[in-house]
């Protein structure tokens, strides 16, 4: 009922993961609604996002963003590449992408 203090790394992790996935999952919904109206490049910048988020995503999140990373890189007509990415680099991409889906 207090104040929730994270000490430890693996909860430090946890949170930031939380933090991480929530903001993309919202901005991925963004894009989806404006996807007839993304560049190429774009859509290949979202495609890469979500598949940045596989590693950190548990379970069934986890599937379904491999799902979507896919859709937007058949959108944009490339072939993407799953591969690791920190949770501090995805932070960066998603302040870029916004500002693109604001548009």
């Amino acid at each position: 009922m207090g104040v929730h203090r994270i000490t430890s790394e693996a909860a430090k992790y946890y949170a930031a993961r939380e933090r991480v996935l929530g903001s993309s999952i919202t901005l991925l919904g963004y894009a989806s609604e404006k996807a007839s109206l993304l560049s190429r490049k774009d859509a290949k910048a979202f495609g890469d996002l979500a598949a940045s988020l596989l590693p950190h995503s548990p379970g069934y999140a986890g599937k379904l963003l491999t799902v979507v990373a896919r859709l937007f890189w058949a959108l944009a007509g490339v072939e993407g590449e799953f591969r690791f990415v920190e949770l501090d680099e995805i932070e960066k991409n998603i302040e870029e992408l916004k500002k693109k889906v604001e548009k």
